[in-house]
């Protein structure tokens, strides 16, 4: 059989365009996903319908996280770099912060020539996907496959009572929903979960289409390469059970996220000339911008000893409330976020164990990074990890607004309103933080992935060399082949990624069948 169309990966993108396409009863579509399927919310194992933490990122082993590593700078340790491995990918591991980037991020894109890509186009994907159980109105979706809701004030934990008062008590702004265009300041996130159950994209989307007979999903199968004839793509090469076959379609989407889209191109000679012949690759077309252009929120940890019997309250979610403000000296609006952690755990940013709370903390994360990073082969085996190395703080403005950030959120921690939950701030030391130099070093050291990995593979006009999809998603320089995922975002947004990468999804549907 020919398929009209094979996509791979079932994660946050890929489940939406499998659902979307297939609503053609006359249009055949494939999706492979070489982790497990679970159909519906009674077979979920309890680590990927958990809706309060992130159990998998404890277990290296979990066979629903590939456990990638990452490079972060020259003196940090390898970075845990946790990607799903399951119908709904990193949507069935993620933290399930459902927040949107500001209207100038998608904005930037539009102003570059991506005139399909502006705020308001893409207003519509965000309302179509979105069942906010909070708020209603022209910004917000009801109804929609993804419901999020924030916690109510009065389940708010001490901690994040804390840190709300002491916020505003500084000057800061409330904000009781961070998805309106113009919120900043301090309030209660969203999150893709109710009562504790994660509404990944498998169960809000794939889940309302998997009857129809013209969708197939193939899960426990992983794709080694696109096949090429000429210079058009007419199928993929796939494992499962160990037996490796062919399938063969008339497009081909690549959905696999922004470490292993990157991959998939390269493997498939489809990528920088010069990298892919080191590999002994054949050349499909010489795209240099393949890998390159990676962006990631870095993240900081500041922590504090907790007062004596301090109630963690493990059962409840940890982060509640977030601060977005704009750096001093900085035109870009909101360019960086603090997650308030209710429970600071043993080395947490890299995988410690997260049921050993040691203090509380505050994520400080850089929203609009200036360092880029890039994904490189390692091998031609697609079940050896490529190269993730992110760069973090290569750039003089990252880390001086990570310097400003850590100072104040030192000054939000010294309001009486959050002193009376602690003892005292744990790291950084005042010794550190009141040393430019030494600080610069513990950033470099400390800093982590926010799990945002993004434009790996950016979308842009035919005029930018380093363009790997137009803003229909089309792989330069072959035909039958698109990308869509987060991976073709030409900028990394200023929020966390999931809301926008479905929203994505829903919209690139919505371009490629009008």
């Amino acid at each position: 059989m020919i398929y009209d169309t094979v996509i791979v990966g079932a994660g946050s993108a890929g489940s939406i365009l499998a659902t979307r396409l297939s609503e053609d009863p006359d249009h055949h579509v494939l999706l492979i996903e070489p982790g497990p399927d679970y159909p519906d919310i009674d077979n979920l194992p309890p680590e990927i319908k958990n809706g309060v933490i992130m159990p998998i990122v404890d277990d290296p082993g979990n066979p629903h996280n590939w456990d990638y590593r990452g490079r972060g700078t020259d003196v940090s340790d390898p970075i845990v770099v946790p990607r799903g491995r399951a119908t709904g990918g990193s949507s069935a591991i993620n933290a399930q912060i459902y927040l949107r980037g500001q209207p100038e991020d998608y904005d930037s894109w539009a102003e570059g020539g991506l005139d399909e890509w502006s705020y308001t186009k893409l207003l519509s994907g965000f309302r179509r996907s979105e069942n906010d159980l909070d708020f209603g109105g022209d910004f917000h979706g009801k109804g929609g496959p993804i419901s999020c809701v924030r916690s109510a004030r009065e389940d708010w934990l001490p901690a994040q009572e804390g840190f709300y008062e002491a916020c505003r008590a500084i000057g800061y702004a409330d904000t009781a929903d961070h998805n309106l265009p113009d919120s900043t300041g301090v309030g209660p996130l969203a999150f893709n979960s109710v009562d504790d159950v994660r509404i990944s994209t498998s169960i809000g989307y794939l889940s309302s289409a998997r009857h129809r007979l013209n969708l197939t999903i193939k899960a426990d199968c992983q794709v080694h390469r696109v096949i090429f004839e000429g210079k058009r793509a007419v199928g993929v090469v796939a494992e499962s059970g160990g037996e490796m076959f062919e399938v063969r379609a008339r497009e081909v989407i690549l959905s696999a996220g922004a470490v292993v889209s990157p991959q998939l191109l390269m493997l498939s000679g489809v990528g920088p000339k010069d990298h892919l012949e080191e590999h002994g690759i054949e050349v499909i077309a010489d795209v240099p911008g393949v890998g390159q252009n990676l962006q990631d929120h870095p993240l900081v940890f500041l922590s504090w000893n907790t007062v004596p019997d301090y109630d963690f309250q493990l059962d409840k979610r940890r982060l509640q409330l977030s601060l977005r403000y704009t750096a001093t000296d900085s035109p870009d609006r909101n360019d960086m976020i603090v997650y308030m952690n209710s429970a600071i755990t043993e080395r947490t940013e890299r995988g410690g164990r997260r049921n050993s709370p040691i203090g509380i903390g505050m994520n400080l994360g850089l929203n609009m990074a200036d360092s880029r990073g890039e994904i490189r082969l390692t091998s031609t085996d697609v079940t050896d990890q490529p190269l993730i190395d992110f760069n973090y703080m290569s750039a003089p403005r990252d880390l001086d607004r990570m310097r400003d950030g850590l100072r104040r959120l030192a000054a939000v921690g010294e309001q009486p309103e959050f002193a009376v939950n602690v003892t005292g701030r744990a790291t950084p030391t005042d010794a550190i933080l009141d040393d430019d130099d030494a600080l610069d070093h513990w950033i470099r050291t400390e800093a982590t992935t926010g799990h945002h990995i993004s434009c790996s593979n950016k979308m842009g006009v035919e005029s930018d060399p380093m363009a790997v999809v137009d803003q229909l998603g089309v792989v330069r320089g072959v035909e039958g082949l698109r990308v869509v995922d987060a991976s073709i975002m030409p900028t990394c947004v200023r929020a966390n990624i999931n809301a926008t990468v479905i929203a994505m999804a829903e919209r690139m549907a919505e371009l490629i069948v009008g």
